[in-house]
């Protein structure tokens, strides 16, 4: 994760925002005070970090997950045909 001042940063606000998005890397923006310091993420990547913190917060599916672990690491498990869906291709 690269870091950058606050004053660069604001001075290269737009080429900062498309090298978060490109690279899928936050930016750590500094400031004189530490405890002003941000963190800047794309959306995509933030909204894929909260939709993980909800399975991982999430009991049943998190049982569900470690019982497929489970499953496929004794080799005790199903293999099934995609069904496709002849509507949509």
């Amino acid at each position: 994760m690269d870091a950058v001042a606050y004053s660069n940063f604001r001075q290269k606000l737009k080429d900062y925002m498309r090298q978060v998005n490109d690279d899928s890397d936050a930016l750590i923006v500094t400031s004189k005070n530490s405890e002003e310091n941000i963190v800047v993420m794309g959306k995509r990547d933030y909204d894929a970090m909260q939709e993980t913190m909800r399975v991982l917060s999430n009991n049943y599916l998190m049982d569900k997950i470690k019982q497929g672990d489970q499953q496929f690491a004794k080799g005790t498990f199903k293999t099934h045909d995609l069904i496709t869906d002849e509507n949509n291709g």
